[in-house]
């Protein structure tokens, strides 16, 4: 399988200013990489992801892709309707969010998010660095309490809510970071030197701490902060038109394979987890691993294309790498590297960098980064559901042994089958075991 080739949009992004990297590397002396070394270290690059651009993929990949999605909807997306009638209702998704029409908690949870990031002032070092630290437990446990509380907050409002903020708590924490290397910069007297005429056309520190940058950064779909943004020359409206068509109608599609498709299956499978049917039990999890994957796939479409497509182009945000081509894994080190470029850029950047500077070995930093997702996996899943099963945390920890196993014995189509194998198996897995437990929790235990 062929690799799908960048697209770069050469004349619609700006030129670039010179990432916190390149001023770090430069002002300690760093320069025997050359040029192409610290562009390597940037962490906001100027080129257009799309998997709409060129490609050099085989055309009956792409064609057989969209046979076997067709060929499955009418297999099974079909017949559900004759078996259960048309479950797609778009009303009832409103429910998932509110149980009270009057109380919107969960919506005036993520309203409050803005107090976390609009206070500005001249602090100590030291004041600064515990206020920081405050604020930064406080997004991740003043959230989570209020969701366990409030029995007002369903489930999908609860996670909805969690995922925002946690998404702040990355952004500020790069946000502290940057600044904090900006400081130590201006410390070593050396940003004039290396940073050049670029101080007098490009935002440096500490013109850059004001309102309006950080609430830029908070809204632009990355989570890597930068003082100067890579920046498209305009808005481009038939590309914003295309991407606001495709949110709207892949959200209604993904509504109606969830309702008509996915509901049923999953619960049809409760039966047979509480009789402990294994032979049933495989041939549910089967079954919903089509349903299952198919809607993974729209979503991360929808997700990283088309909603993230849409807010940089809103705001003229030039740095378009949201994915690559995590379809042509051969190892599973490689999908999680690609899939989500924002999450693995700052966890690269500010996690595994750090600690390979202060002397920890490869393996326990790739470790330690695998620890720290299963965990906000489990936050952005148990918190929610009021229950906690570590489902999610130890699926997470099982990509380690499964790394391994894929790296050392497995090459080239083997391995990107084996990465998509855990995959659609392992995500309808996790699915049905949340679901019993919810079921049982909730419904059994009180009947």
């Amino acid at each position: 399988m062929k690799t799908l080739s960048l697209s770069l949009l050469s004349g619609h992004v700006e030129e670039s200013p010179p990432g916190i990297y390149d001023l770090l590397n430069s002002s300690l002396g760093g320069r025997e990489g050359g040029r192409g070394t610290q562009r390597g270290q940037r962490c906001q690059l100027q080129y257009h992801l799309l998997i709409t651009s060129v490609t050099t993929a085989d055309p009956f990949i792409l064609t057989t892709a969209s046979f076997v999605k067709v060929v499955s909807i009418n297999i099974f997306f079909f017949p559900s309707s004759d078996r259960y009638g048309i479950l797609v209702d778009p009303i009832q998704v409103v429910s998932l969010f509110l149980k009270d029409p009057y109380s919107w908690p969960a919506s005036c949870l993520i309203i409050g998010i803005f107090f976390s990031v609009a206070l500005q002032g001249t602090i100590s070092e030291t004041t600064g660095t515990f206020l920081y630290l405050v604020n930064l437990t406080t997004l991740l446990f003043f959230p989570s309490a209020t969701v366990l509380m409030l029995t007002s907050i369903t489930p999908v409002g609860g996670a909805f809510a969690l995922c925002v903020y946690t998404i702040l708590f990355m952004k500020l924490y790069s946000y502290k970071d940057v600044n904090m290397w900006c400081r130590e910069i201006r410390h070593t007297k050396a940003l004039a030197q290396s940073n050049g005429s670029a101080v007098h056309t490009h935002v440096s520190y500490p013109g850059n701490l004001t309102h309006r940058d950080i609430y830029y950064f908070v809204f632009a779909p990355t989570l890597c902060y930068e003082l100067n943004f890579p920046r498209s020359p305009r808005i481009r409206k038939s590309f914003l038109l295309r991407r606001l068509f495709e949110m709207l109608f892949f959200i209604q599609l993904l509504i109606g394979l969830v309702q008509q498709w996915m509901v049923p299956t999953i619960q049809n499978s409760m039966k047979p987890f509480q009789d402990m049917d294994f032979s049933r039990m495989i041939e549910r999890m089967l079954k919903l691993a089509v349903p299952n994957h198919l809607i993974w796939l729209i979503f991360f479409y929808w997700f990283f294309h088309s909603s993230m497509n849409f807010v940089a182009e809103l705001m003229r945000f030039g740095d378009r790498e949201f994915y690559q081509d995590w379809w042509n894994s051969e190892t599973v080190t490689y999908f999680w590297s690609n899939w989500n470029i924002p999450v693995h850029k700052w966890c690269l950047r500010h996690f595994y960098k750090p600690l390979m500077r202060r002397g920890v070995n490869k393996w326990i930093a790739q470790t330690a980064i695998f620890l720290v997702s299963a965990f906000f996996h489990e936050y952005l899943v148990s918190v929610p559901l009021k229950m906690f099963r570590l489902w999610a945390f130890m699926g997470m920890m099982s990509q380690i042994p499964l790394a391994w196993f894929v790296g050392r014995f497995l090459r080239g189509n083997y391995g990107n089958a084996a990465v998509w194998i855990s995959l659609i198996i392992g995500q309808p897995i996790a699915v049905l075991m949340y679901v019993h437990d919810f079921y049982v929790l909730h419904y059994v235990s009180q009947s």
